[in-house]
């Protein structure tokens, strides 16, 4: 009976990753193209045997979202993202980047992506004050109750829609772009804005890549951990390449309850694939009607300052570098995580060179 575990390990991978497809389509994003994502992820999973998938990740999501103004600098900027990342993947550098600036400045860069997620979760709840708060509430009620990442994203997003449905009557009307079945070629841009989000989205995926990559391996139980970075680094930048193109939405590494099943690879292979066939018919844009952006909110909130910023900021405010790893940390909060990662790699090797320290 192990597909049967496999499979329900993908599923709840699935609705996990539902409510982030939606926050996708909020920001513009085409669904039908990013389809291919998906595909193309499980392809490789399943040739190379790896156990990390891929999926909508709220935090790129949001970074995008910040500092994209529009779909084409979006897109540009997933582009952008996705060709550092290609370049650190083939080179094998994603260690050796991580090794240079050290743990403790790694981690102060993730923690201020956790504080970026609360800014942005408080921003939406004042914008949509009914589904926002309601959202907050609920998964902060629900998370500490369960401690589990899936009913606190399944009980805010449902609860804050149900509330918008019911009280303010909600049912939005998707662009055309987003919810057409076709390909529609999206010209890339460059400017200021494109080339600092690129930077910084290929900034916050080292973070995530490692992280991510590595707890999703640690969760198989397989020793040595499994996940091949440079492999996943590869995986995630061409697939991402191909949708920026098509206005597709980005889909990046994740902490996947799939590595925990009998079957690791199987599994998360399973979950892509349901993913893409859901995108493939439909059934997330006619969801997407009904489904606020700001339900999201909630998920947000419990991700940036439960999950992400305590465990992150111990490491790095514990240590030699804990004074540059704060830095780094309140930079890529206020600003975004290439300014934080500038200000860190600065800090700890450019300022010795003139007899200064912090």
């Amino acid at each position: 009976m192990h597909w049967l575990a496999d499979l329900l390990a993908a599923i709840g991978v699935v609705l996990n990753g539902i409510p982030q497809g939606i926050m996708a389509m909020s920001l513009g994003f085409a669904i039908f193209p990013t389809m291919f994502s998906f595909l193309f992820a499980s392809g490789v999973n399943g040739v190379f045997g790896a156990v990390a998938p891929l999926s909508f990740q709220a935090e790129s999501l949001a970074l995008t979202g910040k500092l994209g103004r529009n779909l084409r600098e979006r897109t540009s900027i997933i582009l952008g993202g996705s060709m550092i990342m290609l370049l650190i993947g083939v080179t094998g550098t994603l260690t050796k980047i991580v090794a240079i600036l050290g743990d403790q400045i790694m981690a102060g860069m993730m923690a201020g992506v956790g504080v970026m997620l609360v800014r942005i979760a408080l921003g939406m709840a004042k914008n949509e004050r009914l589904t926002g708060w309601v959202s907050v509430a609920l998964a902060a009620l629900t998370y500490l109750v369960t401690k589990d990442l899936v009913w606190t994203i399944g009980v805010s997003v449902v609860g804050a829609s149900l509330a918008a449905v019911g009280l303010q009557h909600y049912r939005a009307e998707l662009p055309a772009h987003v919810t057409a079945r076709r390909f529609v070629f999206t010209k890339p841009t460059v400017n200021p804005r494109v080339i600092r989000g690129a930077l910084s989205l290929a900034c916050l995926n080292i973070g995530a890549n490692i992280s991510y990559g590595l707890i999703t391996g640690e969760m198989t139980g397989i020793k040595p951990n499994p996940v091949n970075l440079n492999l996943l680094t590869i995986t995630q930048s061409l697939a991402d390449m191909g949708t920026s193109l098509l206005g597709g939405a980005p889909v990046e590494t994740i902490i996947s309850a799939t590595a925990s099943a009998p079957e690791p690879v199987v599994a998360g292979i399973m979950m892509m694939l349901i993913m893409a066939a859901i995108l493939a018919v439909g059934w997330l844009p006619k969801l997407g009607k009904y489904v606020p952006s700001a339900s999201i909110a909630g998920f947000l909130f419990i991700l940036g300052a439960v999950v992400i910023f305590p465990a992150d900021a111990t490491t790095a405010l514990h240590g030699a570098d804990a004074t540059i790893a704060a830095l780094t940390l309140v930079v890529t909060a206020t600003v975004d995580p290439f300014a934080g990662l500038l200000t860190g790699g600065v800090l700890k090797f450019v300022l010795p060179l003139f007899g200064l320290g912090v």
